[in-house]
């Protein structure tokens, strides 16, 4: 009777560890900034997908075509730079053999890296909010966040009315990132009835905002406009500011980093602060998600994060309708053609045809927030046909 006990264990053991072998693991690649001034939107981007690849994972893997994929997420740090960039993006392709990837954060590093992943058939997950990233020639690369392409207008028009803006000020990154949101907010206050009436650029690195502040105030400014700078960045400039004696409003039209802004900036100088948020912390789908955040990696998630959990989760269903991982040019006809898509930030769909040359971009609601007590309250809920 032992024996037969014994053996019947053996040949579960075997079973299990034969179940195990034929698992196959697909890598997802994570081409993301984990240090420096970005970092804050590059965890939140890594954290996305390694928690929709724990959520299959936990269902015994990804099942596509008859077989179950343990997904496994190969980050690296890109350190906010082109030539980082496309140094990690060579060894996800070559070495690590990653045929999707998410990220790059920066405009300046996607476009870096798009002769590689674009001729290699590498499905990108980028944040980088350039108009240059999208286009029909460029068939590999998807945007699961909304950028100043999108918000700009809608949101400047509803600020500008409200707070009787007529003259701003801002500040720019030096870069391909700064020139584009440069560019996409002048045209939407001058739409609006404003003028980005001072303007300033600055490299990457820097910390010290007080000559550039100190140019823009003297243009006897309305409003400052923190854009898309980075998060750390932003709260610099916010405290900077406040400290040279700045009263008037604060304006973010950009990725969302409230939580980090106040960090640096402190409460008080954050203060009445109006920010885009890409999310509604009320509805059930993103308290649920954040929930989820919190718990695993003990912080609140950054704004954007549910964006690349839902591009990421599209991604996979992509594959379960291509019936591959291996074909990722059948994957990515199949997320194209993806219009209903229930995620963390609601029902989804892709759009961008129009201004991109390809549907791409994510096509979501979003939100204009005011800043009390270090917290985000939600004054007006957006498209890209306007706010009320």
């Amino acid at each position: 009777m032992m024996k037969l006990k014994i053996g019947v264990v053996l040949l579960a053991a075997l079973g299990l560890a034969a179940s195990v072998q034929a698992q196959e693991t697909l890598k997802i690649g994570a081409l993301v900034t984990l240090s420096g001034a970005g970092a804050a939107w590059g965890q939140g981007m890594l954290h996305a997908a390694e928690l929709a690849a724990d959520e299959v994972n936990a269902k015994g893997g990804l099942e596509v075509g008859g077989k179950k994929y343990n997904v496994q997420v190969v980050p690296y740090d890109d350190k906010y730079q082109a030539n980082e960039g496309v140094t990690v993006a060579n060894r996800l392709v070559f070495e690590d053999k990653v045929k999707y990837i998410i990220g790059p954060v920066g405009s300046a590093v996607v476009l870096a890296i798009q002769p590689i992943t674009e001729k290699n058939k590498v499905i990108v997950m980028t944040l980088g909010f350039t108009g240059k990233a999208l286009g029909a020639d460029k068939p590999f690369t998807f945007r699961p966040n909304v950028t100043t392409g999108e918000i700009s207008q809608p949101q400047i028009d509803w600020v500008v009315k409200s707070r009787n803006i007529k003259k701003v000020g801002a500040l720019f990154p030096n870069d391909e990132t700064g020139q584009s949101m440069s560019n996409d907010i002048d045209t939407a206050y001058k739409k609006a009835g404003a003028t980005l009436s001072a303007k300033e650029y600055f490299e990457r690195d820097r910390v010290d905002f007080v000559p550039l502040l100190t140019r823009i105030l003297a243009a006897k400014v309305d409003a400052i406009e923190l854009d898309g700078n980075s998060p750390t960045t932003a709260g610099l400039i916010v405290k900077q500011a406040r400290e040279l004696g700045f009263t008037g409003a604060i304006v973010r039209t950009g990725g969302p980093a409230t939580q980090e802004i106040v960090n640096v900036a402190g409460k008080q100088a954050a203060e009445g602060l109006l920010v885009h948020t890409p999310i509604n912390p009320a509805l059930p789908s993103v308290k649920a998600y954040s929930d989820r955040y919190a718990a695993k990696y003990k912080r609140p998630m950054n704004g954007f994060s549910p964006a690349f959990y839902d591009g990421t989760r599209m991604m996979f269903e992509a594959m379960r309708k291509a019936g591959s991982v291996s074909d990722s040019d059948k994957v990515r006809m199949e997320l194209e053609k993806i219009k209903t898509f229930s995620g963390a930030l609601g029902e989804l769909s892709w759009t961008g045809k129009a201004m991109y040359g390809s549907d791409h971009q994510l096509n979501a609601p979003f939100y204009v927030a005011e800043v009390k007590d270090g917290q985000e309250v939600i004054r007006v809920q957006c498209t890209v046909a306007g706010c009320k």
